[in-house]
């Protein structure tokens, strides 16, 4: 058995819409955009990751870049099984093995996940030379990430808002007792940017820049303590072709995203409405846990508190608490069998 340990490496992926991140020996040792470039002729891979992205929107006819997940499960599933496997390739210790070695690996996934969906991110692991696969729910790897003691009788909420749905559970004894998904995430904030720029300024701008925007001077409400400052954003003039300049600031973009924020807030509601009382008011002391890429649009904390009289709490690497949870339940996989799945 021991000499076969030493043939098996053990890897926790987070398999984002935007990013994948994958751990291995409890570092974070890939951190990059799901995207991959390809050329459409020969249907060879050119570019993922960094590089992929850095092409989005700046293709010609015979290259295009692909997200292959969308809505945070397999959309393109020869894609995302190449950038996978181009992901594991480049772990530095796995790279410098002769052979390829057999892989034991938890995945996450989300909690509105259908059984279709699942069997697509076993195949895709299956291809990758993994004999022990073990998929684990996004909000609970967020938990156990973000350092809660799952195995209490103990009721905790937590909403990870990643690129392609927003994840709200409310756990207690190593199990999710109610949850919801609802698929408004970063993405949609992005296109909901690209969208006002165009109603409102007449300037159309690509996905690249719409991110930007909203990395920069994202808002969640119009009343900010410490307000970004202004930025100026380059597109095409809807009118006249041309390209130009305009500014913007913060108070806009929270416009902007308001619609989408209402979804949220009424989704966090709706579970909160169906929790069972007496984990009601475990969650009025404990709070509200936020994580994901999503939890850092400024004032959104401020905002789902005022909604909902709790308080509310920012994970404090939230990009990474989804990964770290899985990298937990990896290291210590005999102690989170019952929130594991096979």
């Amino acid at each position: 058995m021991g000499f076969f340990d030493f043939m098996t490496e053990d890897i926790a992926i987070d398999l984002g819409t935007a990013n994948t991140l994958i751990i291995h020996k409890g570092k974070v040792v890939i951190d990059s955009p799901s995207i991959v470039a390809m050329d459409r002729s020969s249907k060879k891979i050119i570019a993922i990751g960094k590089k992929a992205n850095m092409m989005q929107g700046k293709t010609h006819e015979n290259i295009k870049t692909i997200r292959p997940l969308k809505d945070g499960v397999i959309a393109d599933f020869e894609a995302s099984e190449q950038m996978i496997r181009e992901f594991i390739r480049s772990i530095p210790t796995i790279k410098k093995r002769f052979f390829r070695p057999s892989l034991r690996m938890v995945i996450c996934i989300p909690s509105g996940i259908t059984e279709v969906e699942k069997r697509a991110v076993r195949d895709s692991a299956e291809q990758m030379n993994a004999k022990d696969i073990y998929l684990i729910y996004e909000p609970m790897a967020a938990a156990i990430g973000i350092g809660i003691d799952i195995m209490q009788p103990k009721g905790n909420m937590i909403i990870d808002i990643g690129g392609g749905t927003t994840e709200i559970a409310v756990i207690a004894l190593s199990g999710i007792v109610c949850d919801k998904s609802v698929k408004v995430a970063g993405d949609v904030f992005t296109s909901d940017i690209a969208m006002y720029m165009r109603t409102q300024h007449n300037l159309y701008i690509g996905e690249t820049t719409a991110e930007k925007i909203k990395i920069q001077i994202g808002a969640a409400t119009e009343e900010l303590d410490t307000p970004p400052d202004d930025m100026s954003i380059q597109g095409r003039d809807l009118l006249s072709g041309k390209p130009k300049q305009i500014e913007l600031s913060y108070r806009e973009i929270a416009k902007a995203l308001e619609k989408s924020i209402l979804r949220i807030e009424d989704a966090v509601m709706e579970t909160l409405s169906q929790t069972p009382p007496e984990l009601a008011a475990d969650i009025y002391n404990t709070g509200i846990y936020l994580a994901g890429g999503g939890s850092m649009l400024r004032g959104l904390d401020r905002r789902l508190s005022r909604k909902t009289d709790l308080p509310v709490y920012v994970a404090e690497d939230p990009l990474r608490a989804v990964v770290r949870g899985t990298g937990t339940a990896l290291k210590d996989i005999e102690k989170y069998k019952s929130v594991l799945m096979k």
